[in-house]
């Protein structure tokens, strides 16, 4: 096409009027016909100057970027894109690239629908080169909620795998109550029989009673046993989504702040600097340090006959590519017995507990593609230990960042 316009350049003059009419009208059908096609792609588009004012946008971009004026509207005149973008975390992106130059990158961002549905973006950058110098930057944002999901099936997929075994030792725990509930109606069942080739008198109404009530028992541990695994391979439903932990994090313990001081336990919260972004559902993450600091309040109430000040310390960090969020305390601890049944269904050291909570915790970090630990020792303390990977596109910004200094 270059090699084209010169030649074209070189001999117009050569042309008539109606030469460089005709010639005039092809060009323009081929520039619509190629800003036809840049407006047909499904992956949004968008083009900026130098100073990252916008030039051009085709209709695909409105479906993954919302602004308060639209690029092509005559009013933006004078705007940066990065003031246009309504969605913070973009608009960040795009005024950090500007401000640092930088091109050819890529970021993957969470969106959220106008129908309350959320889909996974990747936004890349490359320079715009015009005459062998950089004339603005070609911004393109494709649709990767496919992909995405995709993953977290296979993720789920992989959990349902471990449940052969969980199946197994089900079954085998059921054995029992049915063997008791079979050899105590075989009893009763003699009992009748005998009484009818007898005398015709039913046996003793105690007699009756303690086989009927063995049965009742063991019927109600089958439905206790079949209740909790129901409970242990029910899916958590969640909405995974790229947030900013920290900020979930800072605003939940400040709110959780009155009931430690109500409790008279010092609180100690030591969050990461570094503004990463994870794969999370903000409601179960919510659900999950509501949960483990409710834990952790008991833990110390338990034991203030042996401190003399109460302290819940919660702590984030980066290591090893992974987010490690730490809650611990000074309180009761657990012995190593009690340490192996924590995330087992029903099972409880309150009076008052479910037994559930630390089941629904282990289950929301799985589906955070995580890892929790505990470590506990009686009358000293327990630290719960979470680790969640870091997005592949975080990592490599982390490693940016670690070069630079």
């Amino acid at each position: 096409m270059a090699n084209y316009n010169t030649k074209i350049s070189e001999k117009i003059s050569k042309l008539s009027d109606s030469q460089i009419q005709s010639l005039f009208e092809a060009m323009s059908k081929d520039n619509q016909m190629l800003s036809s096609i840049i407006k047909s792609l499904t992956s949004g588009v968008l083009i900026v100057d130098t100073e990252w004012n916008p030039l051009f946008s085709n209709k695909a971009i409105d479906r993954f970027i919302l602004f308060s004026t639209h690029p092509d509207d005559a009013s933006t005149e004078g705007l940066k894109l990065y003031e246009i973008v309504k969605d913070k975390d973009i608009a960040e992106f795009f005024k950090n690239c500007a401000d640092t130059n930088k091109t050819n990158v890529s970021e993957e961002f969470s969106i959220s629908t106008s129908g309350g549905q959320v889909r996974f973006i990747t936004i890349t950058i490359t320079p715009l080169v015009n005459n062998d110098e950089v004339a603005g930057s070609i911004i393109v944002v494709r649709d990767i909620t496919e992909k995405r999901n995709q993953e977290i099936l296979l993720h789920r997929m992989e959990s349902l795998a471990s449940l052969t075994n969980l199946a197994a030792s089900v079954a085998h725990e059921i054995k029992n109550p049915l063997g008791a509930i079979s050899i105590h109606i075989q009893l009763l069942q003699k009992a009748i029989e005998k009484a009818r080739k007898g005398d015709g008198q039913l046996p003793d109404e105690k007699f009756v009673e303690k086989y009927i009530g063995v049965v009742n028992e063991e019927i109600d541990n089958l439905n206790k046993i079949v209740v909790d695994f129901l409970f242990a391979v029910r899916p958590v439903s969640a909405n995974l989504e790229l947030i900013h932990p920290n900020e979930i994090l800072a605003k939940l313990l400040d709110f959780l702040k009155p009931e430690f001081e109500k409790e008279n336990i010092n609180l100690d919260i030591e969050l990461c600097k570094n503004d990463i972004r994870l794969l999370l559902d903000e409601k179960l993450l919510r659900e999950v340090v509501v949960n483990l600091s409710q834990n952790a309040i008991y833990a110390v109430n338990e034991n203030k006959a042996n401190i003399s000040q109460g302290t819940v310390t919660v702590k984030s960090f980066l290591k090893d590519d992974k987010y490690l969020l730490e809650i611990s305390d000074n309180g009761c601890g657990m012995s190593e017995e009690k340490l192996s049944k924590i995330f087992e269904p029903y099972y409880t050291t309150k009076a008052t507990g479910t037994g559930l909570g630390l089941t629904m915790v282990y289950k929301i970090i799985k589906e955070f593609s995580g890892d929790i630990n505990v470590e506990s020792e009686e009358n000293v303390g327990t630290k719960f230990i979470i680790s969640i990977p870091v997005p592949q596109l975080d990592k490599k910004l982390l490693s940016y960042e670690k070069g630079e200094k």
